[in-house]
């Protein structure tokens, strides 16, 4: 999902393959049945509905753009929960900008430079009303030059959502 000079990424497919098998805490975890539905998915970047196999899986976001690009994100190389599909989805569809479906209450952008440190952040409030709000957020951290990435993450519970990269 593209928007003006940055692109919104789900977490990529044979990096879901590899959290399915083992996630990045090194354990294999079991699916359950989202009874509700609700979740926040990373593959997909949508919440769940009732009845869908989902895996909650350890995730370093950071790591796997750092051994990518050759940066060294240290002591900001966390690893947390996220919701994914049980099984191969579809991925996320297709559209310009920040995914409406991905609204929630309270986000962080936080920005990363090209070593993998934290620049800042910019909290937001994503009501699906509003959600258009985080597009004109994203062009205001990107044009910091210093800017290399961006994670979006809930507030709450600090989990990672999406990572925004320049086009």
């Amino acid at each position: 999902m593209a928007g003006a000079g940055y692109e919104v990424r789900a977490i990529e497919p044979a990096v879901l393959r590899e959290l399915r098998a083992r996630d990045d805490a090194g354990v294999a975890r079991e699916a359950v049945v989202d009874a509700e539905g609700g979740a926040p998915l990373r593959c997909c970047l949508r919440h769940s509905e009732a009845g869908e196999r989902l895996l909650l899986v350890s995730y370093a976001p950071l790591r796997r753009w750092a051994a990518a690009t050759g940066a060294d994100p240290g002591a900001y190389d966390e690893c947390g929960p996220v919701f994914v599909h049980a099984e191969e989805c579809a991925g996320p569809a297709p559209g310009p900008g920040y995914p409406a479906a991905m609204h929630g209450p309270l986000r962080v952008l936080r920005a990363y430079d090209a070593r993998g440190h934290v620049l800042g952040g910019t909290l937001l409030e994503v009501p699906r009303e509003r959600v258009t709000e985080v597009d004109r957020a994203l062009r205001e951290v990107f044009a910091d030059p210093a800017v290399a990435v961006v994670h979006v993450r809930a507030v709450l519970f600090g989990c990672f959502m999406a990572e925004v990269r320049r086009r």
